[in-house]
């Protein structure tokens, strides 16, 4: 099986990595990282230096594909040192906004187009990204985090559009929206103070949620938005 990582060395990356590498005997894992390769996981992995935010990049680690099993997308932006999630309008900025979007969304519609033909090639080609709750435009009840909420939205709306022309043209490929749960890395850190202990969930436990609910996917699950236990969740 042949099953490429972006992110691999973030939190929730590097624990897919770990639990790809015990979970499967026979696997060609690759990863991405973007700026340190990870020196202290598997070296049976093979990492790609790789600017997500560069449809270039991209475009040239799909060359390197001639079959993919399995895709799956962690990348994802909540915060940088000068902006966090807004609260209100007046904290709205533009560059922080468009580059919510260049991360979170983006990144998703052009591995979909460069990766597709090796995807292509599997018997149960599968792609997952890792989308979040609070972009589901049913569920905002609390409002706020302009950039974030918007970026997954857009995020969900391509993940759905994406799986509609597959379905006529790779009608074995799977791609799915994932809510992993709010998770103890770096992305979530600031923001823990009210999760309850019960709700924060490790990396590790993260990975074996997603992996498990990507071995159970069917093509009849694709573009469908999935959180960690399962349940399906609303737009």
């Amino acid at each position: 099986m042949k099953v490429l990582i972006f992110g691999g060395n973030g939190g929730i990356g590097r624990s897919l990595c770990q639990n790809l590498m015990s979970r499967y005997t026979d696997i060609d894992l690759h990863a991405t990282y973007h700026i340190k390769k990870p020196e202290d996981l598997s070296d049976n992995i093979t990492w790609h230096h790789v600017d997500i935010t560069t449809e270039a990049a991209i475009k040239n680690l799909a060359s390197q594909f001639s079959v993919l099993d399995l895709l799956i997308n962690t990348v994802g932006v909540l915060h940088t040192p000068n902006h966090g999630p807004e609260k209100s309008l007046p904290s709205c900025q533009t560059d922080f906004f468009l580059h919510n979007m260049a991360v979170n969304a983006l990144p998703t519609l052009m591995m979909a187009k460069h990766f597709a033909s090796s995807l292509r090639v599997s018997n149960q080609p599968k792609f997952a990204t890792l989308s979040a709750k609070v972009g589901s435009i049913k569920d905002n009840r609390l409002g706020g985090w302009y950039s974030y909420r918007s970026s997954k939205a857009a995020l969900n709306m391509l993940i759905k559009n994406i799986s509609i022309e597959w379905a006529r043209h790779m009608p074995k490929a799977c791609i799915l929206s994932i809510h992993p749960g709010t998770t103890d890395t770096a992305l979530s850190r600031p923001f823990q103070a009210n999760v309850p202990p019960q709700k924060l969930f490790s990396p590790d436990k993260v990975a074996d949620d997603i992996l498990s609910l990507i071995e159970r996917a069917t093509p009849e699950c694709s573009g469908r938005f999935f959180a960690y236990d399962g349940q399906e969740l609303p737009w």
